[in-house]
């Protein structure tokens, strides 16, 4: 009797280990719920965590579901809000929240004098702690219906867990956040570790596979495809005479230089089902233009989370009129105009003074 009492609590013990150690923080079911959520509106102590005594949302421990998430991912964990938008954390890959506290970011001619505050610089998720309020812009999203008074991180992110990529929400998910049905599937990506000491670049980066530009139109609708006013393509092929110019330009001082097995740069991103983290090549004919391949998904010190600044002409004409941060780009070159050039080129017309 002792030995198969032994037995049954051993076994019981093993199976406890197995369970914790598969089950990470966000995992619903038995992860632990105190970590965002309260039961009673206190702290333990029978002090209130919420100081005006009426409770936060859904039991947060914060209050709104944006100041609960940046109490661990703001400067860690991925470090999407820097406390400083003029040292921003390392990139890997989605951008920074810390630009949306800039007073400008408008380094086009006399921006010095027209400023572009820092909400216009990508998505303007509310945060109480952090002074972000809602877009004064965009009542909506732009191409779509998603309500800019209830942007938070729970709006993309499933915060109780899933099998998706950085927890995106996917077909058949409904956010809170917005009362919000997403009828697109998440994209496939492999992600490069939010903890990792080392950032994003062209030989380490997120590897989009499929399905980015979709995802995104759960909020924006085909924001390029359907309206006359925005005629680039999203989520198409990319063609052979696109392929070649990505492949062939390596920055304004040597734009017929390139070669196909080291063509690829993470600041102009392409999906690929073949896509891998440590991916050099160039596109082929798998490949696809994204939302991505122009745009970070969280925000940059450029408007709408450009990857480079869509106002500039020359990379060294960056943060001159704003005093904002100056974005690192691929080519290291004062000299470099558009990034919009990796696969369009249009520089072979320019006259270049250098």
């Amino acid at each position: 009797m002792r030995r198969s009492v032994f037995l049954v609590l051993a076994f019981a013990a093993m199976i406890c280990l197995q369970v914790s150690n598969a089950l990470a923080f966000h995992d619903e079911g038995v992860a632990r719920c105190s970590g965002c959520h309260t039961m009673h509106n206190t702290n333990g102590n029978n002090a209130l965590i919420d100081p005006t005594g009426t409770g936060y949302p859904y039991l947060l421990n914060y209050a709104n579901a944006t100041d609960l998430c940046l109490s661990c991912h703001a400067t860690s964990r991925g470090a999407v809000w820097g406390t400083d938008p003029m040292a921003p954390p390392a990139e890997r890959g989605p951008g920074n929240f810390a630009f949306l506290t800039e007073d400008n970011i408008n380094d086009g001619r006399n921006g010095h004098l027209s400023p572009i505050p820092g909400w216009r610089a990508g998505h303007t998720v509310i945060s109480p702690s952090r002074g972000t309020v809602v877009d004064a812009l965009n009542p909506v999203s732009p191409g779509g219906a998603y309500p800019a008074s209830s942007l938070s991180c729970t709006s993309c992110h499933d915060p109780h867990g899933n099998a998706n990529f950085r927890l995106l929400y996917g077909a058949g998910d409904h956010a809170e956040a917005g009362n919000f049905n997403y009828t697109q599937a998440a994209p496939v990506v492999d992600g490069i570790s939010i903890e990792a000491s080392t950032p994003e670049s062209d030989v380490l980066h997120n590897a989009y596979k499929s399905g980015m530009s979709a995802w995104c139109s759960n909020c924006h609708g085909n924001f390029h495809n359907n309206d006359v006013q925005y005629r680039h393509p999203s989520g198409v092929g990319m063609s052979s005479a696109i392929i070649n110019i990505y492949d062939l330009y390596a920055g304004t001082m040597n734009q017929i230089g390139g070669t196909h097995a080291t063509a690829y740069i993470a600041d102009v991103p392409f999906e690929d089902p073949e896509m891998t983290m440590d991916w050099t090549a160039g596109p082929d004919n798998n490949s696809k233009v994204s939302c991505i391949s122009c745009h970070r998904a969280h925000a940059t010190s450029a408007q709408n989370s450009g990857r480079w600044d869509f106002n500039i002409t020359w990379f060294h004409d960056d943060g001159v009129e704003s005093s904002s941060y100056v974005m690192p780009q691929t080519y290291n070159s004062p000299n470099q105009r558009s990034l919009c050039n990796k696969c369009h080129n249009k520089d072979k017309n320019d006259h270049n003074p250098f």
